[in-house]
């Protein structure tokens, strides 16, 4: 069946009017797009510190390709597994409204993607605008599979602070010279905390205070008197960080995908997994001088974690040779002060500096009345050893266990995604 179209003169200026009419409703003007991606996992030969070994990546990628979106887009991302080992992708920080099947954790949302196998996440991002990060979901090959999740604000829509100049990634990351599934293997069996990496990375790069590294350091190039946005990503398995830039502060500006209250600070503190937005102002002039930016771990507990620092360079370009830069060897490097370790008083004023934006354009809306009041308490404790005539190697001869309330996950021999969809949950699981 057809469609009557006007013949009279009238019809383009009525057609123009609708048009007109239509883009100024803001739903339909603003409306996002689908973007497509496509994830290849293959193996690939990477050397750092002088250790050369096979990983598996994102299109021979390491850290992985960078997902750019707009708030409302539709992301469809095929991901094809040709490594030996099963592998999922979860989208970390994404809000999964009705599309929880495209989530990532395996046999969880969904069951792994098989060698030779495929499957397309397909989701809607809505009502967050940032920085996120991916990342494969099963056993350990996420500290090789990863990389960041930019979400730009609706077409039209500026930030709510100062446009950068230039909008940088900056990935920490870890580096194990041996086989990271067998690291977590054996530490699964022994029930310690695992060997720890042999160094960190910043955009996969261990930098120059790590021996056979120094090639393999992050330059960060800017140019003065501008305005520098560095989105920040803790891709580290277990560690918080400390980070910091010599000689400059740092305005934050968003954390995990939400417009915060902008405060300055000298130091950063983030989590495995969390992602902050900060804002770089260079000097007003070429300072001549190079700067460490510089991140180690915050460590409170009794498991086991690298005691190392990763340094990346900032580096200024001249103002009398524009895009060059002097050599490094002769100028003074300047390296930030970085809380102690166990600075537990650092990272809880920083942490407590973190407020919504709040503002009329993105409101804090948080309910007024609480029905219920919960309490959780989460922790790395420890449980008796399950081996029979073993000593397990956590404290005192136990097993390492993290815990809600001191209570302990415990998996079962029929995955939950089984468990749900052929009707065997009953009897799973107790009501606490």
């Amino acid at each position: 069946m057809g469609v009557f179209l006007p013949s009279s003169p009238a019809f383009p200026g009525v057609f123009l009017f609708l048009f007109i009419t239509l883009c100024q409703i803001p739903e339909l003007s603003l409306a996002g797009i689908t973007r497509h991606y496509k994830f290849d996992i293959v193996l690939k030969n990477v050397t750092r510190l002088c250790h050369n070994k096979s990983i598996a990546t994102v299109n021979g990628q390491f850290p992985g390709p960078r997902i750019v979106a707009r708030e409302g887009d539709n992301l469809l991302i095929k991901v094809v597994n040709h490594v030996h080992n099963n592998i999922s992708i979860h989208w970390h920080g994404i809000r999964q409204l009705q599309t929880g099947w495209a989530d990532g954790p395996a046999y969880v949302t969904q069951c792994p993607i098989q060698t030779s196998q495929s499957y397309v996440y397909n989701f809607t991002i809505v009502g967050q605008r940032g920085t996120l990060f991916w990342h494969a979901h099963i056993s350990w090959l996420r500290s090789t599979v990863y990389g960041p999740l930019i979400i730009l604000p609706k077409r039209g829509v500026p930030y709510p602070f100062p446009k950068p100049h230039k909008e940088v990634p900056i990935i920490f990351g870890e580096w194990w010279n041996v086989d990271t599934e067998a690291v977590i293997s054996q530490a699964m069996q022994t029930g310690g905390g695992p060997n720890v990496s042999n160094a960190y990375t910043i955009n996969g790069l261990p930098g120059p205070l790590y021996n056979c590294s120094a090639k393999d350091t992050f330059k960060l190039k800017v140019k003065p008197r501008k305005t520098y946005l560095l989105r920040l990503i803790n891709a580290a398995l277990n560690d918080e960080l400390f980070f910091s830039i010599a000689n400059h502060s740092l305005t934050v500006v968003e954390a995990d995908a939400v417009y915060v209250k902008p405060f300055e600070t000298n130091t950063i503190v983030i989590a495995p997994g969390q992602t902050t937005n900060v804002l770089l102002n260079t000097k007003a002039k070429f300072p001549n001088a190079t700067f460490f930016m510089a991140a180690r771990p915050y460590v409170t507990g009794l498991g086991t974690f690298d005691n190392s620092t990763v340094a990346g360079i900032l580096e200024y370009e001249s103002d009398e040779f524009p895009h060059k830069t002097l050599s490094i060897r002769k100028l003074p490097l300047f390296k930030p002060l970085l809380p102690p370790l166990n600075d537990t008083s650092s990272a809880t004023n920083f942490s407590n500096k973190l407020r919504s934006l709040a503002s009329a354009q993105f409101p804090a809306n948080v309910p007024q009345k609480v029905d219920k009041r919960f309490f959780f308490t989460v922790g790395l404790g420890t449980i008796p050893c399950q081996h029979n005539n073993q000593t397990c190697q956590g404290p005192n001869g136990t097993m390492f266990s993290a815990s809600v309330n001191n209570i302990s996950f415990a998996l079962t021999s029929t995955a939950l995604l089984q468990a749900h969809f052929f009707g065997q949950s009953k009897g799973v699981y107790s009501p606490d």
